[in-house]
């Protein structure tokens, strides 16, 4: 596996090997001992989570402020633009963002650490969106932080239009936001 450092701390975007051939591929998703190796970060998955969505669908930028969940995403079919933005005061990239394309041809995934919102936007048709994480979904302390905030200025796609649910529509600004130490 490679590993790619994002320009925030603790974000990266990991690359499986892969073996294929006319049969189809094989690739390890997961090993706990080759992610560590790779990242430094030794984590325990204790949810898995499977959405299908529409292009242009935008789900985020979710965080839970209690029980802050680290998340190993990937796209097993389709594309889509997936972010992180760091909500941690002490981060020295505190307030910025980082984009990466994933999708299902490439099997990359991306590693999003307790302490950031996550969000993506569907660019194909259609995408499966699976991811792993931390801790267990707490609706009572899940946050949204707006997709679209002035201060943070994501640069999303502009071959989409963002449809989103009425909870990420509430989304708070930055300047409002709950954020981590």
């Amino acid at each position: 596996m490679r590993v790619e450092q994002t320009d925030i701390a603790d974000v990266f975007v990991l690359h499986p090997q892969v073996f294929g051939d006319h049969r189809g591929f094989f690739l390890e998703s997961w090993n706990a001992n080759t992610f560590k190796e790779v990242t430094g970060v030794e984590s325990a998955f204790v949810q898995d989570n499977h959405s299908r969505s529409s292009k242009g669908v935008l789900r985020g930028l979710h965080y839970q402020i209690q029980q802050p969940q680290g998340k190993l995403v990937r796209v097993t079919q389709g594309r889509v633009f997936d972010v992180a933005v760091d909500l941690r005061r002490s981060s020295p990239t505190f307030g910025e963002w980082v984009g990466v394309e994933l999708n299902g041809e490439e099997h990359q995934q991306l590693w999003v650490p307790p302490g950031c919102a996550h969000g993506f936007v569907v660019l194909s048709e259609v995408a499966d969106f699976q991811y792993k994480t931390t801790d267990y979904y707490a609706p009572e302390y899940e946050r949204c932080l707006r997709w679209d905030d002035p201060s943070i200025s994501i640069r999303w796609p502009d071959s989409v239009v963002p449809k989103l649910s009425d909870k990420d529509q509430q989304g708070e600004i930055f300047a409002n936001c709950e954020t981590y130490p």
